[in-house]
C-alpha cells in the first residue's frame, strides 16, 4: 500500500463529515488535504486509544521527531510520506503540524477548563490550526481568509464538543467552560447522566449560539474573491451546521444519544453546496 492509499483508507474509514467534502477538489489538493486528516488522524488516535497515558505521550513525542524528519526529507511513516511528497506544492508551515500535536496533548494534560478563554487554546490547536493549513491547502489570495479559516475551526470544534459531551465526560474529559457548568446549575455527573433537564439544556444551547457566531463570524470575513478555491471548506460548514440543527431539532438530548448524519446525507449536503458555490462563482467572474 503505498502512503496516499494509506491517507486515503485513514480518512474514509473514520467516517467524518470532512471527508465528504474532499471528492470535489481537484487530484493534487484531494491527496493534500487527506493526507493532513490523515495525520490529524493518527494523532487524536494515539491519546483516544492507548491505555497507558506514558506510551501515549513517548508516541505523540515520536510524532514530533517524525515532523521534522519529514521536513528534512527523512519521514518513515506513511502519512508523514505522504506529507513530505506535497511539500514543494503547498506551504504546510511545520509549527503547525506541531501545534496539533500539543493540542492533542493537552487531552493527557487538562480533563477540564474554567473559561471559554481557557479552552479557546485547546480549540485552536485542535481545529483552527487544521483550519489554516486547509486554507494554504485550497489556496488563497487575501489574508482575510486566514481569519475565516482560523474562526471556522473553532467553529467545528465547538460543533464537535457539542455533539460528543457525553462520550468525552465519560473519558473523564468535560471541555464545556467550568463557570458555565456553574452559571446553569450542571455538574460533571450530571453530563453522564442519559437526561436534559432544563440546565443542561439550557447549558447545550449556549454552546450551540456560540458555536453559530463563529460560523456567522467566519462567513463575514470570507472573501467574495477567495470563496471558491475554499469552497471545500464551505462544504464542511454545510455539513456540520446540519448536524448542530439536528441537535437544536432534537432538544439538545445529545446526553441521551448521539446524534449523526448518515453518510448519504453528508454526501447530498455537499453536492448542493458545491453546487451552490460554483453557482455563485459564475456569476462573480460576470460581475468582475
Amino acid at each position: 500500500m503505498n502512503p496516499d492509499q494509506y491517507c486515503q483508507d485513514k480518512a474514509a474509514t473514520s467516517g467524518s463529515s470532512f471527508y465528504s467534502s474532499f471528492r470535489f477538489l481537484p487530484e493534487l489538493k484531494r491527496r493534500a488535504i487527506t493526507a493532513l486528516y490523515a495525520f490529524c488522524r493518527e494523532v487524536d488516535d494515539v491519546v483516544d486509544e492507548t491505555k497507558e497515558e506514558e506510551v501515549a505521550r513517548q508516541t505523540l513525542n515520536w510524532w514530533r521527531e517524525e515532523v521534522a524528519r519529514l521536513y528534512t526529507g527523512h519521514a518513515t511513516h506513511p502519512v508523514a510520506l505522504a506529507l513530505q511528497d506535497l511539500l514543494n506544492d503547498f506551504n504546510l508551515a511545520q509549527e503547525y503540524l506541531l501545534e496539533i500535536i500539543d493540542g492533542m496533548e493537552m487531552d493527557l494534560d487538562i480533563h477540564h477548563y474554567a473559561t471559554f478563554k481557557d479552552l479557546s487554546l485547546y480549540c485552536y490547536r485542535a481545529a483552527s490550526v487544521v483550519g489554516l493549513l486547509s486554507a494554504e491547502i485550497f489556496g488563497f489570495n487575501n489574508r482575510d481568509t486566514l481569519k475565516y479559516a482560523h474562526d471556522l475551526g473553532m467553529a467545528f470544534q465547538l460543533t464537535n464538543i457539542l455533539r460528543d459531551v457525553r462520550e468525552d465526560a465519560e473519558r473523564g474529559r468535560v471541555y464545556l467552560p467550568q463557570n458555565e457548568l456553574a452559571q446553569f446549575g450542571v455538574t460533571r455527573q450530571n453530563l453522564i447522566q442519559p437526561v436534559t433537564s432544563d440546565g443542561v439544556k439550557k447549558l447545550l444551547q449556549f454552546q450551540a449560539d456560540r458555536a453559530r457566531e463563529f460560523y456567522l463570524k467566519a462567513f463575514n470575513e470570507l472573501p467574495e474573491e477567495d470563496r471558491f478555491s475554499q469552497r471545500t471548506g464551505l462544504i464542511m460548514a454545510e455539513i456540520y451546521l446540519s448536524l448542530l440543527e439536528e441537535i437544536e431539532n432534537d432538544g439538545y438530548r445529545v446526553l441521551e444519544h448521539r446524534i449523526k448524519l448518515t453518510p448519504a446525507r453528508k454526501l447530498w449536503l455537499a453536492w448542493r453546496a458545491s453546487r451552490r458555490e460554483k453557482k455563485r462563482y459564475k456569476n462573480f467572474q460576470r460581475n468582475l
